[in-house]
């Protein structure tokens, strides 16, 4: 399961390691800087994955940017609630190539969150 993390906007999107392939699954919107958990609680339970991946913001020269530190505390959050695997890939124009790949806003962050899986697929074992 991989998420694209936004203080709006979460998508996430689901993957299969065997075939390396990845959907986008939903967004889930966040209230007043607050995760929806209870959303988040409800997809792990229905697909049961068995490791996270999460693109991770950066500035082009490979430094922090003011998101990188949000994507972090939300790794910490994500990590202790689960108990899973919690990988971090460089998300960088994750979001272009979703504007490339679908026309409709709706589904902009979980396309995000799905090419962010796909990345990591093909650059990870």
């Amino acid at each position: 399961m991989s998420f694209d993390y936004g203080k709006k906007r979460i998508g996430i999107a689901i993957g299969q390691n065997i075939t390396a392939t990845a959907s986008p699954l939903e967004i889930v919107t966040t209230k007043n800087n607050k995760i929806n958990w209870s959303r988040i609680d409800f997809l792990i339970k229905e697909w049961q994955p068995n490791q996270f991946v999460i693109g991770l913001p950066k500035y082009a020269d490979g430094s922090d940017n003011p998101v990188t530190i949000a994507v972090k505390s939300f790794i910490k959050k994500l990590s202790a609630r689960y108990q899973l695997p919690v990988h971090t890939i460089d998300e960088t124009l994750s979001s272009v190539a979703a504007a490339e790949r679908t026309k409709s806003n709706e589904l902009l962050d979980a396309v995000a969150a799905q090419i962010i899986l796909e990345t990591w697929f093909s650059e990870c074992p």
